[in-house]
């Protein structure tokens, strides 16, 4: 039976560049992996039909001469080597999709590289930090101290792990390529060395005050710019403040993730504040000016017109919150809530009996509900 062309087999293009051809690869292989078609007798061979095509198609001399001999140019010695090497071979073509099978399970992941390579020292952890402000503060912006508790590295050692003038050996698990490898039926599975933990080196002499980890626990005091205009959610990166790595290895962010509490005052809505402002209803029937607070500690003086009702608002340009990024500044916007009046004196009755015995169309909107609910009533009438 006469070979697919290797193109067709992984449905690409014969002008596709290494990185199509590496996808086309990899969603051929998951499609056509045994351990996915269990019911499909013929999925092995087309498994190995799919690595033999990208074994040719992803070294460039291979697929020059197949490109231009076909088939043929791995068959009565020229070319050599062709797509028939041996099983480690075989499995070693396989390990790009391996990595997107079996994850962490199999070599390429986490700084090993696909070759197998010893990994490089580990990062350090990305630290995230909670931090509580005010209302206030969020507005004005503010430099604040903030104690991490955080790894950092041993002074001792300088971060090496191992005592004063000793050195990393290579490891003998792995002969300091940070991988072992096992031999799983078919395939040939590569596993972090148990040994070393990946990083290809142990420490005979171990630094006394690290344990040979290479950093120690400590809090750290650091001080945070916090810009104006900071909100809920706000997440502030500081580079290279995280943790320390692992016998060296880069430290790791910290994360300052901004919670602007409760005010008792105001209500935020981005740079917009809203504040309630009950009034007398003496004041709102007559009208009169008030004093309201402001958000940086100030006062503005409002007048209410006459007549007010409660949720009538009103805006004070540029008494919200500064923008966060770029120019500009929210307002404050006033809702008015009409207070009644409470434990009045006999005389206060009196007079309030007195105006509304006298009171004729005072109430607009008293009087047109009410008409509404008289017309209702009669046309409910049998």
């Amino acid at each position: 039976m006469a070979k697919r062309d290797y193109y067709e087999v992984l449905g690409a293009s014969k002008g596709a560049s290494a990185d199509e051809l590496k996808k086309a690869y990899r969603k051929k292989a998951k499609e056509l992996h045994p351990d996915r078609n269990s019911d499909n007798p013929n999925a092995e061979s087309q498994f190995k039909e799919v690595n033999e095509a990208y074994d040719v198609l992803k070294d460039a001399e291979k697929k020059a001469a197949y490109d231009r001999f076909g088939h043929a140019a791995f068959e009565g010695g020229m070319g050599g080597g062709g797509p028939r090497g041996g099983q480690g071979d075989f499995a070693n073509a396989f390990s790009d999709v391996f990595d997107d099978l079996f994850g962490d399970f199999m070599g390429g992941r986490g700084g090993g590289g696909g070759g197998g390579g010893r990994q490089r020292a580990a990062r350090g952890s990305d630290l995230r930090y909670n931090l509580r402000i005010t209302l206030e503060e969020a507005h004005q912006g503010l430099q604040k101290t903030i104690n991490v508790p955080t790894s950092v590295a041993c002074s001792v050692c300088d971060g090496t792990g191992a005592e004063s003038g000793a050195e990393p050996t290579a490891c003998p698990t792995c002969s300091g390529m940070g991988k072992v490898r096992a031999q799983q039926g078919f395939f040939t599975v590569e596993r972090t060395c148990p040994t070393c933990g990946g990083l290809g080196q142990i420490i005979k002499n171990p630094c006394n005050s690290c344990g040979g980890a290479g950093r120690v626990e400590k809090d750290r005091a650091l001080s945070v710019n916090i810009p104006a205009g900071v909100e809920t959610g706000t997440r502030i990166r500081l580079a290279g403040e995280g943790e320390a790595g692992l016998r060296g290895g880069p430290t790791g962010d910290l994360y300052i993730f901004i919670q602007v509490v409760d005010h008792p005052i105001f209500d935020r809505d981005g740079v917009h504040l809203s504040c309630l402002v009950p009034v007398p209803m003496a004041t709102a029937a007559l009208g009169g000016d008030i004093e309201v607070p402001t958000i940086d500690g100030g006062r503005s003086r409002v007048k209410i017109p006459a007549g007010s009702q409660t949720g009538k608002q009103m805006r004070l340009r540029g008494k919200g919150m500064p923008a966060l990024r770029g120019a500009g500044q929210g307002d404050m916007f006033i809702e008015l809530a009409v207070e009644t009046p409470v434990n009045l004196t006999s005389r206060q009755k009196e007079l309030l009996r007195e105006f509304a015995d006298a009171s004729e169309n005072n109430s607009p909107e008293s009087s047109d509900f009410f008409g509404k609910v008289k017309s209702f009533w009669e046309q409910m009438k049998p």
